[in-house]
């Protein structure tokens, strides 16, 4: 059991998401960084889409009374048990009774607390991640609050492992993210898409899993910024009336009326996970061809005996 004497800021219980719902109005959810996730799970032993928390901007507090393997991947939150600091990207083995802390984060949006087992959670529609637009999925679709008492599922032999940093240095999260065309790509004059891919956006404060709110020069919309609704995928870039664009995220709405200019690649997703409010961030842009290449080079990285040290 994982007892939370803090929940932090917005800690949530995530996998890999739920695919295959979006016609009847359910996003996919999920880890907004799910490389980290991934990686945080193989650390020690896990299928990598095992379920485990998510953990954003400020960190809370754990207590392990049985004991546990885990690993902490994503951003750095200064994470220590007792007077140990615990070091990321590694299996660490909490003792019976001990508690581990984590702190505001120190460089990206989010963590993840990754446990031997994973958090033993009913799936819901063949997931077990939070949904908090609908209140599906998770532990009592919500985030975590003091006093829950998580599950963890059974242990097996596991090896615990270290990452190698040449690799993860390959992996870092990226403040120019690389996009495609979009389905109105098109609509949109010369000047708007090189003033897009020109300029720099600042991530408001009215950013979350579903959406990230842009702040920058103001693109001129076609149509006035309204289309007939569509169905929209996830990284698609929205610009609304006013020309400030949005991403939508892992929690988004499965249609959008409003014209779309690009889509981060599914090789930046990830990063996208790691923005917080007031970070600045690029476009690039990269052909779809180049796209598949990308994202085909990540999964190879992730496969690669090479991860680990």
């Amino acid at each position: 059991m994982i007892e939370i004497v803090a929940p932090g800021l917005f800690t949530t219980v995530q996998d890999l998401g739920r695919y295959g719902y979006g016609a009847l109005g359910v996003s996919p959810s999920g880890a907004a960084d799910p490389v980290s996730l991934r990686i945080g799970n193989l650390l020690i032993g896990n299928p990598e889409w095992a379920p485990a928390l998510e953990i954003t901007l400020l960190g809370g507090k754990f207590l392990f009374r049985e004991g546990a393997l885990i690993a902490l991947t994503g951003s750095d939150f200064g994470a220590t048990i007792g007077s140990r600091p615990i070091e990321n990207w590694a299996a660490t083995v909490v003792a019976p009774g001990e508690r581990l802390d984590l702190g505001p984060t120190r460089s990206g949006a989010r963590c993840y607390l990754c446990v031997h087992g994973g958090i033993a959670v009913k799936p819901l529609l063949g997931s077990a991640s939070t949904h908090i637009l609908t209140g599906l999925g998770g532990f009592e679709g919500r985030p975590l609050k003091k006093g829950d008492v998580l599950p963890i599922g059974p242990a097996h032999e596991a090896t615990p492992l270290a990452i190698n940093a040449e690799v993860l240095e390959r992996l870092k999260p990226r403040k120019i993210l690389r996009a495609t065309v979009a389905p109105q790509t098109r609509w949109f004059s010369s000047k708007s898409i090189d003033l897009f891919y020109g300029s720099v956006y600042r991530v408001t404060e009215e950013s979350n899993r579903m959406g990230l709110r842009l702040e920058g020069p103001a693109l001129e919309t076609p149509q006035s910024g309204h289309m007939t609704s569509e169905g929209v995928s996830l990284g698609t870039i929205q610009v609304p009336a006013g020309g400030q664009p949005i991403i939508l995220f892992v929690e988004q709405q499965t249609t959008g009326g409003y014209p779309k200019i690009a889509n981060i690649i599914s090789a930046d997703l990830a990063s996208v996970g790691q923005l917080r409010p007031r970070d600045d961030v690029r476009f690039d842009f990269v052909t779809p061809e180049a796209a598949r290449a990308l994202i085909r080079e990540k999964e190879e990285i992730l496969r690669s005996g090479a991860l680990f040290r």
